[in-house]
């Protein structure tokens, strides 16, 4: 396994995502398999969020640790989206009994894809997580697809709510219940400036250094990219001191380390193809050229696979056998519109 020192993190090149499968106990005990083997292939990094299958992928990774030991891994986990427990019978009645009566969460600021960016919801969350976990401390925390607050709300009424909830995550830093913390996109980061969701990654790295100074725990970004979805490299969408950036290489000025996600689009960039095209990727298998174009692109940190098949995690670490390609190659298949 390669890794990426980063910080005091020594990152895996590959890491395990959580988010596809049943809430039902079959999918929760492949997962816990399949994490487990994960970690002692020396994977480390393994990431989900508090909605993912009804906060169960958090409740798994968290039985994982409680079994290895909390220091195998690097978990980064993810709130903003409303989240309910698996043992609910009544959604509507335990949102208004545990969220709104409570004030965890005013109707009025959640969005139409049921996105929440204010500090007593990241609160709530982040600690549901921490006891979902079995854990004292979260490695990597995200905000979940915040530019589905410019749907509703206003561009400056949005950098106020980052603004807040940088402020308490900040908190929890000092408490020593977070390592650093960062934004879990989908659209933001790849889309042009004039499109409504557009996130401009500077600004938001300068409201980090608002609310805490140079020293700030902004550190991490997740955004899509594969073959099919090249604008994380290709866009030049972002700008520092005039010159125009695609969000990796703006990530890598700022000092921030990229996750990325969906490099499989959900298996749909696996198909046969012909021995000419793994001579070109360098693989020997289809299942390992989308796996190799995106851990060979310049700027990328660790890839997300989600995966609960043993087998199918097997597989894909064969790519650390083969050597990445290079920035060249790389270029020289976007060219070709790989």
């Amino acid at each position: 396994m390669r890794y990426k020192k980063f910080l005091d993190l020594n990152l895996s090149e590959l890491g395990v995502g959580t988010y596809l499968g049943n809430p039902d106990e079959q999918t929760d005990k492949n997962y816990y398999e399949t994490i487990k083997l994960a970690l002692e292939k020396g994977v480390n990094v393994v990431d989900t969020a508090i909605n993912y299958r009804n906060m169960r992928s958090e409740r798994v990774i968290g039985n994982v640790l409680s079994e290895v030991g909390r220091e195998k891994a690097v978990i980064s986990t993810k709130g903003g989206y409303l989240a309910l427990p698996p043992d609910v019978s009544d959604a509507t009645a335990w949102f208004r009994e545990t969220l709104v009566k409570t004030g965890i969460v005013n109707p009025n600021d959640i969005t139409e894809t049921g996105n929440v960016l204010t500090k007593n919801y990241i609160n709530w969350a982040f600690h549901k997580s921490l006891e979902n976990l079995k854990t004292d401390y979260i490695d990597v925390y995200y905000l979940h697809n915040p530019e589905d607050q410019l749907l509703k709300f206003s561009r400056d009424e949005f950098y106020k709510k980052l603004e807040d909830v940088f402020s308490l995550l900040e908190e929890f830093v000092k408490q020593g219940k977070l390592k650093y913390y960062g934004l879990a996109t989908w659209n933001g980061f790849r889309v042009p400036p004039d499109n409504r969701q557009y996130l401009n990654l500077k600004e938001i790295k300068d409201i980090a250094e608002k609310v805490a100074g140079k020293d700030n725990h902004f550190k991490f970004i997740q955004l899509p990219y594969n073959i099919a979805m090249t604008e994380a490299y290709t866009l030049k969408n972002q700008n520092i001191d005039g010159e125009n950036l695609s969000t990796l290489e703006t990530a890598e000025k700022l000092g921030i380390y990229t996750y990325i996600s969906a490099p499989l689009l959900q298996s749909r960039l696996i198909r046969p193809v012909a021995p000419e095209i793994l001579q070109m990727f360098g693989v020997n298998k289809p299942s390992h050229i989308p796996i190799q174009f995106v851990r060979s692109t310049p700027g990328v940190g660790t890839v997300l696979i989600g995966t609960s098949k043993k087998h199918h995690l097997l597989e894909n670490l064969e790519i650390e056998n083969v050597p990445p390609l290079s920035r060249e190659q790389i270029e020289a298949l976007l060219r070709k519109g790989a």
